[in-house]
């Protein structure tokens, strides 16, 4: 019996298709474009793409994503630093600069289990924050989360607020449209 090889533009295809948010049709569409009509393209890709790989780390003080020690927003001194706003992923950083009604500084927390209070700690005290904002999806791990958080930091003469309602439970940020997570950075409320 012969054995079935993939082609390699199927394999592209595959490759493609198993990124988030490329669905079939899109995978070879991309696959063809990069492939046949634009090799140029998908050469430049190929080089951003090797460049975000071996340059992209966490940053030092947010835990956000960059390709120096500090991010751009961490090293930015036009920000406001009494204001942190923690969210669960770098990426959510991307969504909430996008509705350009924030301007202080992040922190990331992707999970419970790397939480260090003491880095968090020692980022508030350094850059004076006088509020803590969480931008977490809501559900009752996040509210879990909040109250846990907060807990640790009740010593601080912190002011914890989290975005408002409005945001659909269960839906991360970069899901969620500009103006709906805009508003609901606004019309965060006290904790």
């Amino acid at each position: 019996m012969r054995k079935f090889r993939v082609d390699v533009f199927d394999e592209l295809v595959d490759t493609l298709n198993s990124l988030p948010s490329i669905g079939k049709k899109s995978a070879i569409r991309l696959a063809y474009y990069l492939s046949v009509e634009n090799k140029f393209k998908a050469l430049k890709l190929i080089e951003a793409l090797e460049s975000a790989v071996s340059l992209i780390k966490k940053c030092k003080e947010c835990n956000g994503i960059s390709s120096d020690e500090l991010c751009v927003i961490c090293s930015d001194s036009f920000r406001d630093k009494s204001k942190l706003c923690i969210i669960q992923s770098a990426k959510d950083i991307f969504s909430i600069e996008n509705t350009k009604s924030y301007d202080g500084l992040y922190y990331v927390l992707d999970s419970l289990e790397e939480l260090d209070i003491s880095h968090l700690i020692e980022v508030i005290d350094k850059r004076g924050v006088k509020e803590i904002i969480f931008a977490f999806p809501p559900s009752i791990a996040s509210d879990s989360l909040i109250l846990f958080i907060e807990d640790k930091l009740s010593d601080k003469n912190l002011n914890f607020s989290k975005i408002a309602q409005g945001v659909p439970s269960g839906v991360e940020l970069d899901s969620i449209d500009i103006i709906s997570l805009s508003k609901a950075l606004e019309d965060r409320v006290k904790v």
